[in-house]
């Protein structure tokens, strides 16, 4: 049965950089933004606030729905990645909540892109898709009678 893995990302820019986390991955540090697994009973905007948080310390919710990438991993794992945008005034200090993730910082766009360590093509596209500047509105992706939250984002509603 096919089943492609749903996750959710953040581009979060403030002060001219981008937020990502370093993590291990098969051995080998790599870098990607705030990113994670859709969990059950949680909306894609829930899971990307979660996942921020957990990943950095920084609480905060999507400003705009960026991309939908549909992508088969090397390993031909299939995934629907829904890429979300967040635009802070500042940097702010970033603690990783989540024992996976060894640490996160700001880094320009260009330090992003030279990178030989992402943990996929999908972070520097991300980073691209974000500097075309389209924006989308969160309501494009409600929840349609979504009964696990009465706290849930109106954009969820």
């Amino acid at each position: 049965m096919f089943k492609p893995h749903v996750t959710v990302a953040t581009v979060v820019q403030a002060e001219g950089h981008f937020l990502v986390v370093e993590e291990m991955v098969r051995g080998r540090a790599t870098l990607n933004q705030p990113a994670g697994h859709l969990e059950a009973n949680e909306t894609l905007l829930q899971a990307a606030a979660r996942e921020l948080y957990e990943e950095t310390g920084i609480e905060g919710v999507p400003q705009a729905f960026l991309h939908l990438h549909q992508w088969i991993a090397p390993d031909d794992t299939p995934f629907l990645r829904f890429l979300f945008a967040l635009d802070l005034p500042k940097m702010l200090p970033a603690y990783p909540q989540d024992r996976d993730i060894d640490r996160a910082l700001w880094l320009p766009p260009e330090e992003i892109f030279g990178a030989k360590k992402l943990r996929s093509p999908l972070v520097a596209e991300s980073l691209r898709i974000y500097q075309q500047g389209t924006r989308y509105p969160l309501e494009l992706l409600s929840a349609f009678q979504w009964p696990f939250s009465e706290d849930a984002p109106a954009a969820d509603a």
